[in-house]
């Protein structure tokens, strides 16, 4: 996907931290549309996906699971990082291989901090996403005056005291108000202001000595999370609230579960049209059913790598998918090219495109590639799912798993493996409750405890493997150019070409398929390697239905070439590796000025922007720039030679 790139080295010291106690980590993957047979196309073979060209709209909800592909995170330090890494997948494991370019590579340091790479959500009606106002629409204004109280109904000092309560800095007290001249009315006012105004904070009435008390306390973290309130909602504005979402270091499930804590709602009323990368700087449209942009506006005052802006409401919501794509701001830092293989790298992605492969985060970052895992539900080998998933891995791993995958070597035995983890939300914990409530005689029940969409990502995974796999070899075997017993598509439906129309089309016209029971294949002897391929994996092409649904592979079409738009770069020369060398629209909203360079300073940065469709990956972008290994094992490397 365009949005969801990987981690590429582990974070600087000094950048900003976000709201403490609500650090989730958030695992999430897509979802591939069916591919429907049309028996009525001419040219004998064909196949008509059900969504156009994007077989992966942008993601879609998922339950925040904390393992899996995160477990670099909170390793302590930037060597156990590394050390973990040693261990990791290089684009060759996962079948990239090939460059369409002709120039000489270059090295350079990919995400050295997370706001070396900005993406900006660019719209169905083509429009980036920019987060330039924070105002609160009249409408909306004039709506609070008549439906929400006001600050008048609280003291200074209690206002003062409600401010540090909601900044977490009372986190463990609570803040009492004394209902002075008590009646039902009153109560209900300061209930109401005190969630109005301080999102985040919860209310609840005391009786002390015969006095009664209003007492605050900060609701954020609760595990259950209150049902929206019903609140009067004005019939002429929409019940959708849009605002625009700028974000730092965070990925777009996290975000929301972070907003929905704060205004107490379940995550599932937020809609959006993409997920966001989390080492990123970020900037996408967000909608939520019947908030107030004022509330909303509230949360600028309390969380810190947020903003929210660009407030309007609307009557329908967000769908994922409807995006056109992504606009990408990208520092590639310590370069060693020249500006002549600069100049002829950049020219090249703007002309000629790069290979649309499938990026090194769809396959994990631990020495058990996610891939693995998904050929062995695809094998029906359950015992080998549980194996991959559960058994001790090399590189250094967070101390808890480690216990956690030795007990269940050892033992075999689920709550004792159980027993080692504090975090039990993780793909490990959900899988050993699983085993534990159902048995290892019912592994596929067990299996299914964990969350649908992170069960789904394991055969994706493995889709996008073959898919990587099989683009290497078409490339290998004819270049760019289209030959006969390519695919391409007309009209979304997959026809064979023969040897006249290879010659009236190009290598950006033709597809290759992800394997599945709905696509058809090349007839040239690459779409023949499909059959042996699988064949090898003990999987039978003619059948990729699976006896439990969910695991059915339909398939899907995917271009070979993709070619950037909006194109354009600049090097860089600065002497200050920790400054940051994109100005974001947060500094400029805050009028801070942009980044002032040294021309003969002693470091060369290539900064350069793009826009990329959706479910394309801008790392893959890079690769082609740069010719050199973008997957975190090769990042990590580089970036610990660089520091010493």
């Amino acid at each position: 996907m365009a949005d969801a790139e990987p981690m590429l080295v582990p974070a600087p010291g000094g950048e900003k931290r976000a709201c403490p106690a609500l650090e989730d980590e958030v695992a999430h993957s897509t979802k591939r549309p069916r591919v429907q047979k049309d028996e009525n196309n001419r040219g004998g073979h064909s196949h008509k996906p059900a969504q156009d060209e994007a077989e992966e709209p942008e993601g879609e909800e998922t339950e925040p699971l904390e393992e899996e592909d995160g477990e670099g995170a909170g390793l302590g330090s930037g060597e156990a990082f590394a050390e973990m890494m040693k261990h990791g997948l290089t684009e060759l494991d996962v079948g990239i291989q090939k460059f369409v370019s002709e120039h000489k590579g270059f090295s350079g340091i990919l995400k050295e901090r997370y706001s070396d790479f900005v993406v900006h959500e660019v719209n169905k009606e083509g429009k980036t996403v920019q987060l330039d106002d924070l105002s609160v629409p009249e409408e909306a204004e004039e709506a609070s005056v008549a439906e929400q109280p006001g600050s008048e109904v609280f003291t200074e000092e209690q206002k003062h005291q409600l401010e540090q309560l909601q900044l977490f800095k009372k986190k463990e007290g609570n803040v009492s108000i004394e209902m002075a001249d008590d009646t039902k009315e009153k109560r209900t006012l300061v209930h109401k202001a005190v969630k109005t105004l301080y999102p985040g904070l919860e209310t609840k009435t005391e009786e002390r000595e015969g006095k009664k008390f209003i007492v605050a306390y900060h609701a954020a973290g609760q595990k259950a999370l209150a049902a929206p309130r019903k609140h009067s909602w004005p019939k002429s504005r929409g019940a959708f609230c849009h605002f625009v979402l700028y974000k730092e270091n965070k990925d777009t499930m996290e975000a929301i579960n972070v907003l929905s804590k704060f205004l107490r709602m379940r995550p599932n009323v937020f809609s959006y049209m993409g997920t966001k990368d989390k080492r990123a700087i970020t900037v996408q449209e967000i909608a939520v059913l019947k908030v107030t942009a004022e509330r909303l506006s509230q949360l600028n005052k309390c969380l810190n790598n947020f903003k929210l802006g660009n407030f309007c409401y609307k009557k329908h919501p967000l769908k994922l998918g409807e995006l056109r794509g992504n606009h990408f701001t990208v520092v590639i830092r310590n370069i060693t090219g020249t500006d002549d293989q600069v100049q002829q790298a950049m020219t090249s992605l703007r002309e000629t495109g790069f290979i649309n492969y499938y990026g090194m985060q769809r396959f994990g970052t631990t020495a058990v590639p996610t891939h693995q895992v998904g050929k062995a539900i695809l094998q029906d080998n359950w015992n080998e799912v549980i194996d991959l998933i559960l058994k001790p891995r090399p590189g250094a791993e967070k101390g808890y798993l480690v216990k956690c995958r030795e007990e269940w070597a050892q033992s075999q035995d689920p709550e004792a493996a159980l027993k080692k983890l504090p975090v039990k939300r993780c793909v490990e914990g959900q899988l050993l409750r699983g085993l534990s409530m159902y048995g290892k005689k019912n592994i596929i029940t067990a299996f299914a405890m964990i969350p649908r969409n992170n069960r789904l990502m394991y055969i994706h995974s493995y889709q996008s493997f073959m898919w990587n796999t099989m683009v290497s070899r078409r490339i290998e075997a004819f270049g760019l150019k289209a030959v006969e017993g390519d695919l391409v598509l007309r009209g979304g439906t997959a026809f064979v070409l023969s040897a006249a129309e290879a010659e009236t089309h190009s290598i950006q016209d033709v597809v290759m398929p992800l394997p599945g029971f709905d696509v058809i294949y090349p007839t040239h002897h690459v779409g023949k390697g499909y059959r042996e391929k699988l064949s090898a994996d003990n999987l039978d092409i003619d059948n990729m239905r699976h006896r439990v649904r969910d695991y059915s592979l339909a398939g899907a079409y995917r271009r070979i070439l993709i070619k950037p738009s909006d194109v354009s770069w600049e090097v860089i020369n600065y002497d200050d590796p920790r400054i940051s060398l994109v100005h974001t629209d947060v500094e400029k909203l805050e009028d801070q000025p942009p980044p002032v360079f040294n021309k003969e300073g002693k470091y060369r940065a290539l900064r350069m922007e793009f826009s990329l469709p959706p479910s394309t990956y801008a790392t893959m972008a890079i690769r082609e720039v740069l010719k050199m290994d973008t997957s975190i094992k090769n990042q990590t490397q580089l970036n610990t030679i660089w520091l010493n």
